[in-house]
């Protein structure tokens, strides 16, 4: 009853979902656009990889304050992953009210997002750089005021010719990498967890590049 009032309200107590150490918490904030048009779409990978960790671990997104949440713990960590509803453009402002609302350490941010620079499915983790022409990460950027956060960076290619950047980000996979997608989000997942369990510096090692 009480998720069904949560639901129809559009938004949640202001109590945290989660409680304890919160070195032990962390935020995964994957990079999107709402609505059923951008659900395929290269640009939208941050979710989609967040939305297959959340079939394979069984759990329930819930509408909130700036974005859809859920969560899940791990070997002592908890999880809280984050679609920001604010749109791509305005991501960090969800960011930012997440981070201060569940107390998490700006270290334990983890920004998933597609991009442009790496070949299609290359996996990139980084703790600080620019936003590489990025509207989403400058803007986390922008809010967050600083450019040391972590960030995993998917590869989408640049394949489109020019002045049409914006079709092909907004543009759905094709057949091609469609059929490839699955063992690369399993991956995503595998790299989500990492960070959380091992650490940024071995998740670097051990997933960049793979």
């Amino acid at each position: 009853m009480f998720a069904f009032f949560r639901k129809l309200f559009g938004g949640i107590p202001d109590t945290p979902l989660t409680d304890g150490d919160p070195m032990k918490k962390f935020l995964i904030a994957g990079l999107g656009n709402i609505g059923p048009q951008y659900k395929n779409t290269r640009h939208n990978v941050g979710f989609q990889i967040l939305d297959q960790l959340a079939e394979e671990e069984s759990l329930t997104w819930e509408t909130a304050r700036l974005g859809d949440v859920t969560t899940y713990k791990k070997k002592g960590r908890t999880f809280l992953l984050l679609k920001p509803s604010t749109l791509m453009n305005l991501s960090g402002k969800a960011i930012k009210y997440w981070l201060e609302k569940e107390k998490i350490p700006l270290e334990n941010l983890l920004v998933v997002t597609d991009d442009l620079n790496l070949t299609f499915g290359t996996l990139r983790v980084k703790t600080k750089g620019s936003d590489g022409g990025h509207n989403g990460m400058q803007n986390i950027q922008n809010v967050l005021q600083t450019t040391t956060y972590n960030r995993f960076r998917f590869g989408i290619s640049d394949d489109f010719s020019k002045g049409r950047q914006v079709d092909y980000v907004l543009g759905e996979w094709t057949a091609e990498e469609a059929e490839k997608l699955p063992e690369r989000f399993k991956k995503g997942k595998q790299i989500i967890e990492s960070f959380g369990l091992a650490g940024v510096n071995i998740t670097m090692n051990t997933f960049n590049g793979t």
